[in-house]
């Protein structure tokens, strides 16, 4: 059964959101204001290697 579509943890109340679902073995992310636009899909490795390389990243002020 495919997960439901959850809100980052991180997400304020500007509506700014990002949120993110299972689908098999793939993670789909997704914004929020814009449900029925496109995801992006990853992989278990390319869902990891995207998190270490955001976490690698500067942030932007």
């Amino acid at each position: 059964m495919d997960s439901q579509w959850r809100k980052s943890t991180r997400s304020g109340s500007n509506g700014a959101c990002v949120e993110a679902r299972l689908v098999g073995q793939t993670v789909e992310i997704r914004d929020s204001k814009h449900p029925a636009g496109p995801n992006l899909g990853f992989s278990a490795e390319g869902w990891s290697l995207f998190l270490a390389c955001l976490k690698a990243t500067e942030p932007i002020e």
